[in-house]
């Protein structure tokens, strides 16, 4: 798979397409319960943070492209606010929470880094 990731270049992207991995992953050791409520909710939001990143790098018009990035931002805090969610209700260890936390802040300074460009 991380074959497919050269297709875009972008390192946002790239870094985003294997926190999707990592977090689809975590969500198949949910309990049932947390598995098609919480973790449905986390692969929709990864979805969502993938296709912006893929739409804001292919468009050209900077405006679009800056609600791209923004709307990408937005998906990463509801994310990072899920996983914690999952770290509470122990469903997942703070081992996976710590690294899906580093990755998840990799992508956010990233974004906000593309977002402070866009804006200038």
């Amino acid at each position: 798979m991380t074959n497919k990731i050269k297709e875009v270049e972008l390192p946002v992207y790239k870094s985003s397409y294997l926190l999707l991995l990592y977090s689809f992953k975590l969500i198949k050791n949910l309990t049932r319960e947390y598995k098609y409520t919480i973790g449905e909710k986390i692969k929709n939001e990864m979805i969502d943070l993938l296709m912006n990143v893929y739409i804001a790098n292919k468009v050209k018009n900077r405006e679009v492209k800056l609600e791209k990035v923004e709307n990408a931002i937005l998906n990463i805090e509801v994310i990072r606010l899920l996983f914690r969610l999952l770290l509470d209700l122990h469903e997942i260890s703070i081992k996976e929470h710590v690294k899906v936390n580093v990755d998840i802040e990799n992508v956010r300074r990233q974004l906000i880094g593309w977002e402070k460009v866009l804006k200038r």
